[in-house]
């Protein structure tokens, strides 16, 4: 059985080396920023994400790290209730906003540090009784799109397409 650590590594590496590497970094920022608490992993149809909560649950989640075929996004699931001053949460939903991180460096920008800030304090106690960060693969979909620009989806023979083709 491979190790969460390696699983991990596996699901970025499906990506293009760009999207791969401006992942990684983010993720090493956001895993400084909690230390404590648990990363959900999410292998999906159309996405590869980490999301940071103060439980084991989804319900726990403040902020995720999505990873698509062209860029990687940093959600806010309390987004609509932060404070924006600098106009760069996008999204109209009833409660997620994200901020698309292009370029890579936008994670690291005085705007995206103080909504990190912000929604971080909303769950300072619940984040301080949290056990040490670990991480958790919560889900993986079999049926994927493809991770990389350019690449077209597999198509799975069926039975009757076996049959025609070996007539």
């Amino acid at each position: 059985m491979r190790s969460t650590k390696s699983q991990v590594s596996a699901f970025i590496a499906k990506f293009s080396p760009d999207v791969a590497s401006r992942f990684r970094k983010a993720r090493v920022e956001l895993r400084a920023l909690f230390p404590r608490g648990f990363e959900l992993v999410y292998d999906n149809h159309n996405a590869f994400g980490c999301g940071y909560s103060f439980s084991p649950k989804n319900s726990g989640v403040v902020v995720s790290l999505v990873a698509y075929p062209r860029w990687v996004t940093l959600f806010f699931f309390c987004g609509v209730k932060l404070p924006d001053p600098e106009r760069i949460l996008n999204g109209s939903g009833s409660r997620i906003r994200s901020v698309r991180l292009d370029p890579p460096e936008l994670l690291k920008s005085k705007g995206v540090r103080t909504l990190l800030k912000h929604a971080i304090a909303q769950y300072k106690i619940d984040f301080q009784t949290a056990p040490r960060l670990s991480t958790h693969i919560k889900s993986v979909v079999a049926k994927q799109l493809p991770r990389r620009p350019g690449t077209k989806p597999k198509r799975a023979k069926t039975a009757a397409h076996k049959t025609a083709s070996a007539a």
